[in-house]
Formats: C-alpha cells, structure tokens, sequence
C-alpha cells in the first residue's frame, strides 16, 4: 500500500508538471477540527489529500467521474476563480477558504470567509463532502486495526452520509467493507452493515 501511494503522489506530481489541469481547495480554521485542510484535485479524478500544509505524503484517491465533471463545470462557471467570492458581509468567521485552478501557465485563485454566489456555494459544499467522506473512512480504517469495538460506530458515520447522499469517493472503501464483512472477529452488526453499504455502493456503480 505504501508503495502505491509514493506511485500515486509521483504520478500526481508528474501531471502537474506537464500543466494537468487542478483544482485546489484549502481552509485554513484554527480552532476546527480539522483546522487545516488541503484537496488538490486533477481532471483525472485523482485527488491528493492533507491536514497538514508541509505534510508530503497525503492521502490519494480516486474520486468518481460524475463527481470530478462536477468540480470541474463548478469551477469553469466561477471563472476559474479569478474574480472575487468574498461576500463582504458581517458574518461569522467560518475559516479562511481558498479555490485555486492550474492549467499550466493559465492560474487562479481566490480566498473568503463566506460568499453568496451559487456556485461558490456548490463547490464549497462539494469539497466539505470530500472532506468529511475521507475523514470518517479513515477512522474506519483505524477502527478497523486498533478498535474493532469501535467499527461499527465508525460505519454509522460513513452511512449517515451515504443516505444524505454526501459520501464521496467510495470505491476506497470497498476494501476496508469486504474485510469488515467477512471476518467473524468483528461484531455481527458491524458485518452486517459493512456488506449491505458494500452491495449499495457495487450497486449505484452499475
């Protein structure tokens, strides 16, 4: 695993230097958790993730083909985030948000606190969806070696968000779901609910 992920991230690097077109969402929100949050997404669908700014092994995943021309058709009617967001309004402070776009020496970019437009709006939402679907499926994956009492509370979570139809980048998890289900060593609750998310996600992907 190890292994692919260092291919992942040279790949990564290696599209960026040949101008792959990317997205690049960070938020910067001390106080949160997370309180920093960096999503680099290429038009391949492959995306780099962190929570930490000098953290050079991020997590990589491929997100959905419907859900990369998403960002993408977001991002081309935002103008590739060369125009203002910000809102100018007196509202609470909800972290320092900022859209990017690289397309060789084509660039964008863009930071607020909170903006009104539609589509800022949409993208954000997106980006949160991608960061509350890793973030749960990586307490699944610790859950799953160090807590496996704590699996099936860690699924509910990934559930919630599949049944608000926010759960993104799912076929990470069918791995993780697959171990879960078949391994008596896990509570039967937490086999149960693992295969049942597992055939709903083999079954939207048909």
């Amino acid at each position: 695993m190890r292994k692919l992920l260092i291919a992942m991230a040279a790949f990564a690097s290696l599209a960026a230097a040949e101008g792959t077109q990317r997205i690049i969402y960070t938020k910067s929100f001390p106080g949160s958790d997370p309180e920093y949050v960096s999503i680099a997404v290429d038009r391949s669908g492959m995306v780099a993730y962190k929570e930490m700014v000098d953290d050079d092994s991020p997590e990589m995943f491929q997100l959905e083909p419907q859900f990369t021309d998403k960002l993408f058709d977001l991002s081309a009617k935002l103008d590739h985030f060369k125009k203002t967001l910000e809102s100018g309004l007196k509202v609470a402070n909800m972290g320092a948000k900022t859209f990017r776009w690289e397309d060789g020496n084509d660039a964008g970019q863009t930071q607020f606190n909170y903006s009104t437009d539609p589509n800022a709006q949409a993208l954000w939402n997106w980006f949160e969806w991608v960061t509350d679907s890793e973030r749960d499926f990586l307490e699944l994956k610790r859950a799953v070696r160090h807590d496996k009492l704590g699996v099936n509370d860690a699924l509910n979570k990934i559930i919630d968000l599949w049944m608000d139809s926010k759960l993104v980048a799912t076929p990470q998890l069918l791995p993780v779901l697959d171990k879960v289900a078949g391994d008596d060593s896990f509570i039967h609750l937490a086999r149960e609910h693992a295969a049942d998310l597992a055939d709903a996600i083999r079954s939207q992907s048909k």
